[in-house]
């Protein structure tokens, strides 16, 4: 309710954009009086491409139909009755409206909420110019603001001029047309007497030349003021050009960087509507100018006068349609990107907008999208402008979308819901490299006009690269090449190059960023972490992190070349691990139960320096998405302690019986390192007596069996074995019933 009461303090321009927001799809009177309930509901979680959201969202606008029936209840007296009344039309409007698209509903509200923030901030902003950023706004967004302020007050300044420049130039006309009727006069004298002639002429002759005389003077001040016109424009234009390059060039592309790393798991890019406003805002200067350098073309038609405005306003024609093409082209962008790893036979979704498709009424004749994937190369020959408009790598199925205008929020967007790749045509590689290394990307293409057909675009846009697959088997190695490119590309680059080799800490930023993104987990490689995959990247013994801030590591090293000894790269390594973490170590790596990221080596000198029974977790070296419990214990056929190691478990091992499980079957692990009980860490993730399963003595043994990852000794594990054997023979509390499922 805080926003509302500061809203209703708006003042001028601003209080005019706030009451705008509503009318019949909204009306201001269910703002008003359910203020403090629209704003403490979570209209930010529902994402709404997501059809899957729609329940979500019908709940709300129950919710929203029940508090303004229950407002419309308790109104008492005179004028509550009519308060009533008008409160319950509202309800059965707005559930008749939204009730068969209730994503619409949220979509308003969103809307609504927001401008009224941004509006609130921007007149924050104004009452306190010499403060910093208030509410948070950065100090770059007051600077825009600033600049639309100034560039308002040169518009406003060039349109009185030009209607001063009009009226004078209407009013040298009129007296222009006076000056011809006077010769008009003169030259009709000749049929009356010469007595009354030279007495006429005489008046008429001393009236030209004052006449003539004030025209070629008023023709100067016309071609001055017409000159000074022209110079306030060029002002303007590059003003205009300046704030364009800072939104467009700027923020528009950080917004789509920030898009890129949220395919690695990045945070969310943040929403389109203030980059919507301010191209907006862009879109209308730069047509109200367009607009006057128009006015002035045709006054200077009407009234031809020598001089050098004729090509100066020629110049700003270009100019000022150069800049609106700029930026119609340039906020053809793509909202929902379809995704990057593409399987063939797939449905997949994307969304194009165009931010200012609302300003420039383009919806007025709704332009159809068309979508085709291409390759790198054509992608290279389309940007410079090549022709490879027939051209394509593949067919795209249901590759055709109008795009909606929705009133309530003023945005224009095409929604492809059910496109599928139905083949793929591919280059012919070179080297190592493998389908799963080849980028493709899906382009977006329009046409539409403005201004009653005035100007006419062709629009174009390319999604980020995508990896075109056929089977499941090859979506980690296609993972991995899209991680690289949205990591380490540039913007403005040659699609789609990327470095060949980073600087580790650049890699492990990416690699944490997926880690805390997949696990779903705040908490992210630690430095000892970061250590640990350094040392398997690079086969490298050194515990020191300095060693490696300068190291570089290539794309062969990541994904290409297998690790040392192993049939698997880098990244499929570590892919495995984010794979079993997500689908069933997720709580246990929150908890911090799970170390992972150790040798053998360093679990064995951890885990010597403390009592019998006590274990750790750690991700297997020698299987892909396995972890293992290392444990210490008495060595039965020596007389000396020894660091046992069981064999790894996968996610087919947990699709069966839980990490907490398993710990709680094995009675001789005691202590989580360093030193908690693990009934303390695992109990609460056990599954209840009446629901277990019990496993065969033999099955049991043989989801246990020790081994010692180099020095195998075949009698010390086979008799491990018998031990653990006649332990699980052993009576227990909690007997485990049923079978191995």
């Amino acid at each position: 309710m805080a926003l509302w009461i500061q809203a209703q303090q708006l003042q001028g321009d601003a209080l005019h954009q706030m009451q705008s927001l509503y009318g019949q799809h909204f009306p201001i009177e269910v703002r008003h009086y359910l203020a403090q309930w629209l704003e403490a509901q979570p209209w930010d979680a529902i994402d709404l491409e997501n059809q899957q959201d729609e329940f979500k969202a019908k709940r709300l606008l129950d919710g929203l139909i029940q508090e303004l029936q229950r407002k419309a209840e308790h109104q008492m007296g005179e004028d509550g009755f009519l308060l009533k009344i008008k409160l319950g039309h509202y309800a059965t409007q707005l559930k008749s409206s939204y009730d068969p698209c209730p994503l619409e509903l949220v979509r308003c509200v969103k809307h609504i909420l927001y401008t009224e923030q941004r509006l609130v901030q921007e007149a924050s902003n104004a009452s306190s110019p010499g403060s910093g950023p208030v509410d948070g706004t950065p100090q770059r967004y007051q600077q825009i603001n600033q600049t639309f302020e100034e560039l308002r007050v040169m518009t406003h300044d060039t349109e009185n001029d030009l209607r001063k420049l009009q009226h004078s130039q209407e009013y040298f006309i009129i007296q222009y047309q006076e000056s011809l009727r006077i010769q008009a006069q003169l030259s009709s004298l000749a049929s009356i007497p010469p007595a009354e002639r030279v007495q006429r002429e005489s008046g008429l002759q001393s009236r030209k030349s004052t006449l003539e005389a004030w025209l070629t003077r008023e023709a100067n001040t016309l071609q001055k003021y017409r000159q000074e016109l022209a110079e306030k424009h060029q002002r303007t234009l590059a003003l205009l050009r300046k704030q364009q390059t800072v939104i467009v060039d700027d923020e528009l592309i950080q917004w789509k960087r920030r898009q890129q790393l949220t395919g690695n798991g990045g945070p969310s890019e943040g929403g389109l509507d203030i980059l919507q406003a301010w191209c907006e805002k862009l879109a209308d200067m730069i047509w109200q100018n367009r607009q006057q350098i128009r006015r002035v073309e045709h006054l200077t038609q009407q009234l031809p006068i020598p001089g050098p405005t004729e090509e100066l306003l020629t110049e700003l024609n270009a100019t000022v349609t150069d800049i609106i093409s700029a930026l119609v082209t340039s906020t053809f962008i793509i909202e929902k990107q379809p995704p990057q790893v593409l399987k063939t036979q797939t449905k997949f979704s994307a969304t194009v907008r165009l931010l200012v498709g609302g300003k420039l009424n383009v919806h007025m004749n709704p332009p159809q999208v068309k979508a085709t994937i291409v390759s790198e190369q054509q992608a290279k020959a389309l940007l410079k402008n090549e022709n490879t408009r027939n051209e394509s790598s593949g067919e795209i199925l249901n590759n055709n979308c109008v795009m909606e205008y929705h009133q309530t929020t003023g945005t224009l967007s095409a929604h492809f819901r059910t496109m599928s790749l139905k083949r793929i045509k591919r280059s012919d590689r070179r080297g190592a490299e493998s389908v799963t290394e080849e980028k493709f990307t899906v382009l977006f293409e329009s046409q539409f006009s403005v201004g009653g057909n005035e100007l006419v675009f062709h629009v174009k846009t390319l999604s980020l690269p995508v990896v075109v697959i056929v089977h499941g088997s090859q979506d980690n190695n296609a993972t991995a090449t899209v991680l690289w490119d949205n990591a380490f590309s540039e913007p403005g680059r040659v699609p789609f190059v990327v470095p060949d080799k980073v600087l580790w800490p650049q890699l492990c930023e990416a690699l944490n960023m997926k880690y805390k993104s997949e696990v779903q987990s705040d908490r992210g490689l630690s430095e000892d972490n970061l250590v640990f995959l350094a040392q398997k990247a690079f086969s490298s013994s050194s515990n020191n992190p300095e060693d490696y801030c300068n190291m570089t590591i290539t794309w062969s090293q990541f994904n290409r070349e297998s690790l040392p000894g192993r049939n698997f790269t880098f990244w499929q390594w570590f892919d495995g691990v984010i794979e079993l973490m997500k689908k069933h170590l997720k709580s246990h790596w929150n908890d911090g139960a799970i170390l992972g990221f150790l040798n053998k080596q360093q679990a064995q000198d951890m885990l010597m320096s403390k009592p019998n029974g006590t274990f750790l977790l750690r991700f297997s070296d020698s299987e892909i998405g396995g972890i293992t419990i290392a444990w210490v214990a008495e060595n039965p056929n020596k007389a000396e302690r020894m660091v046992w190691n069981l064999m790894p478990f996968t996610t087919k091992d947990f699709s069966i019986r839980s990490l907490a499980d398993r710990i709680s079957d094995l009675n001789h692990l005691l202590f989580l390192y360093p030193n908690q009980p693990k009934e303390e860490v695992f109990s609460r993730y056990c599954t209840p007596p009446n629901c277990m399963h019990v496993f065969s003595c033999r099955q049991k043994c043989h989801q246990i069996i020790v081994y010692t990852e180099g020095e195998f000794d075949l009698e010390e594990t086979m008799d491990m074995a018998r031990q653990v054997e006649e332990f699980l023979r052993q009576p227990m509390e909690t007997q485990w019933s049923g079978q191995q499922s």
